[in-house]
């Protein structure tokens, strides 16, 4: 039977050490974390009626001791977004909140609890819904309703001038806007086939497959005849999300753009954007906003569709690392500064 071994005090002094090591590192860590995601701004949970429902939103204020502020209400862009995009936005708060704006956004129907179903959506309940946020806001003491403008990044390009023609807004800040459904569509599936390096013949399948899905759009064909069409190959789709889609692929801004004629907008433009064709939407946008003078475009060469650092949000793991410990250098360089820039001069 072998003795057994007693650590030495100097053994234990070592494993301690090591120990009191890991345990500050540790603390450093979670420090470092709490303090990146400190936002100088308050936060407060608002309910907002809405069509016999209630929209769950978050209001964030700047700390700057101003009875009243301006305001900037976001519109998500597709999926199902909460009412801070899981802290995604909170960096842009922060901006706007140092231009002395606050932010109000909310989270989507059926999301985080929140009643109803945002795949029921057209783009004008989406409007509807953001207009009643604005006449909301405008009703508080602590909301100036001269400086309420618009936030929307991609899908909200559908949604941001149908709002400005059922309101007044003082600004718009358009992220990466779409302009035409079906083209956008085929944009995104041709920029990730090419990403993919698809041979010919993918492309050629992939094409037809889309041409099969826009015929029976035209014939508003039910979920059950696009399953038929489809065989095994649905990618995923839902009922309900065929059901949005239906209702919203003849969605087209060029138009409505004319409602912002006049308004201070601020369009940002991705250099990787595999999502919207932004020499159309730069297009579009000066088409209908540039004699009125009031239009600024601001491009991000490093930026994905996201308007994050391309270089970041190839890597899921990089993403992580960097939400946890710097957020705000998620986005590309100068997003967030251009944007208080605009607000301040206002």
């Amino acid at each position: 039977m072998r003795p057994k071994i007693r650590p030495t005090p100097r053994r234990l002094r070592t494993l301690a050490w090591a120990l009191a090591v890991v345990l500050v590192a540790a603390t450093a860590l979670v420090g470092v974390v709490l303090w990146q995601n400190t936002y100088d701004m308050d936060e407060q949970r608002v309910s907002i009626r809405h069509g016999g429902r209630t929209l769950h939103g978050v209001l964030a204020t700047p700390r700057d001791g101003s009875p009243r502020h301006g305001l900037v209400v976001y519109v998500h862009g597709d999926g199902p977004v909460n009412a801070t995009h899981d802290d995604g936005y909170k960096p842009m708060w922060e901006a706007n909140a140092k231009a002395g704006y606050a932010s109000l956004s909310w989270d989507k129907p059926g999301v985080a609890g929140a009643p109803g179903n945002w795949l029921d959506q057209s783009m004008d309940d989406r409007a509807d819904e953001a207009a009643a946020a604005v006449a909301w806001a405008r009703a508080r003491p602590d909301i100036d309703g001269d400086r309420i403008g618009l936030w929307g990044a991609s899908q909200a390009g559908w949604v941001l001038p149908k709002i400005a023609a059922r309101t007044p807004v003082s600004f718009v800040i358009a992220v990466s806007p779409a302009i035409n459904w079906l083209r956008q569509g085929r944009y995104n599936l041709l920029a990730e086939l090419r990403a993919d390096g698809a041979s010919a013949s993918r492309t050629k399948a992939e094409i037809a497959k889309s041409d099969t899905v826009r015929r029976l759009l035209r014939h508003h064909a039910t979920f059950e005849e696009y399953v038929d069409a489809m065989g095994a190959d649905t990618d995923g789709m839902s009922a309900d999300r065929w059901g949005f889609i239906s209702r919203n692929y003849t969605a087209d801004a060029t138009r409505d753009l004319t409602a912002l004629r006049g308004v201070p907008v601020l369009l940002t433009l991705a250099g990787h954007d595999t999502n919207v064709d932004t020499a159309e939407t730069e297009r579009v946008y000066r088409s209908a906003l540039d004699a009125a003078g009031a239009l600024t475009v601001a491009r991000y060469p490093g930026a994905a569709h996201s308007s994050l650092r391309q270089s970041i949000e190839r890597s899921e793991i990089r993403t992580t690392l960097t939400a946890l410990f710097a957020p705000r250098s998620l986005f590309a360089h100068g997003f967030l500064d251009d944007q208080r820039r605009f607000l301040d001069g206002l």
